[in-house]
């Protein structure tokens, strides 16, 4: 199973981009940070990220997400977001980075659990739908630069430039870069 990153900071589309990639038929994963905030805001807590176990809970449920196998008999996936995004949170909000996060970073970039390709969408500017991370188009920015920084220290991966552009380009884009690596990944299986 080939997993793809869709990554960036917040209000920058990510979401809306993988959903049209499930329009065109390809294995999605959904971002697991806004679905714990969700939850949380739900049993009443306004600033989920900023509660104990916060981290562990989006790395739990990423890890959840990650295990399941997709339906059918797709041989990719593309993820809204992944553990070293939740890292990158960690670092942006100022909170100690906690053992299983710690832990489930290293399994992943160990492993190699995902493709050394990953889509690193540009934010726009837009702020208003960072989901409480970005109060303000610096906030955006500094993030997405923080963003950026970790994961290429990782070294491992090779973020591919998602710019600001219409939607239906932006999903082109990547949509492009999928295919061109699926046929990539074909021919390199008669090598052997």
């Amino acid at each position: 199973m080939r997993r793809y990153i869709v990554t960036g900071a917040p209000g920058s589309s990510k979401t809306a981009i993988v959903a049209a990639l499930l329009g065109r038929g390809y294995a999605v994963v959904a971002e697991a940070a806004s679905d714990v905030v969700t939850r949380e805001r739900a049993a009443g807590v306004e600033t989920p990220w900023r509660e104990p176990g916060f981290l562990d809970a989006v790395v739990r449920l990423q890890q959840d997400r990650q295990q399941r196998l997709p339906a059918g008999d797709a041989t990719m996936q593309v993820f809204d977001q992944s553990p070293i995004c939740t890292l990158t949170l960690a670092r942006y909000c100022g909170l100690p980075i906690t053992r299983e996060l710690r832990t489930e970073v290293n399994r992943v970039v160990t492993n190699s659990i995902y493709q050394p390709v990953v889509f690193f969408v540009h934010h726009d500017g837009d702020v208003e739908s960072a989901a409480g991370w970005c109060a303000t188009a610096e906030d955006a920015k500094r993030f997405e630069e923080q963003h950026r920084a970790v994961y290429e220290s990782m070294r491992v991966y090779e973020l591919v430039d998602v710019p600001p552009m219409a939607l239906e380009d932006r999903v082109d884009l990547i949509d492009e870069a999928l295919q061109a690596d699926e046929v990539r990944f074909a021919e390199e299986a008669w090598n052997y």
